[in-house]
């Protein structure tokens, strides 16, 4: 068998197999993109983690009151971090509870900042997720 593979057929062939790439590259994204929860009736920011238990991580204070404003966004977003154990958390406001786990993922800390200044923006929360898969899916 023999196989002649020139330069200039190389060059003629080299954009059509970066495209199949990358379509390949965004299709598997898709797929695997996980679903944002909907958010809880009647949820409340009220188990976020509070100025006195963030004490020991001053700096995270006005990123947690944030959250805490807008927990029904909040709670509609899916967290990419990864390191989330899916029985206990149910959306990036999980993340922002309890451990309080957001003070040391910069995953959790830039969806919430994106979320925060999109809703700020007036966005809805479709497009806060959109936002927020375009940059962290």
């Amino acid at each position: 068998m023999s196989f002649d593979f020139t330069r200039r057929r190389f060059l003629v062939e080299l954009p059509a197999a970066i495209a199949l790439l990358l379509a390949d590259r965004g299709v598997a994204r898709a797929r695997s993109a996980p679903a944002h929860p909907t958010p809880r009736a009647g949820i409340t920011g009220a188990r976020v983690l509070t100025r006195q238990q963030l004490a020991a991580t001053p700096k995270f204070i006005p990123l947690f009151d944030s959250v805490r404003e807008i927990p029904q966004v909040i709670d509609g977003i899916h967290c990419n971090c990864g390191c989330t154990d899916p029985p206990r958390f149910y959306s990036l406001l999980s993340c922002y509870e309890d451990t309080g786990m957001a003070r040391e993922c910069y995953i959790c800390q830039g969806q919430a900042r994106l979320a925060v200044r999109l809703h700020k923006e007036g966005k809805s929360l479709d497009q806060i997720r959109s936002a927020i898969d375009a940059k962290f899916g």
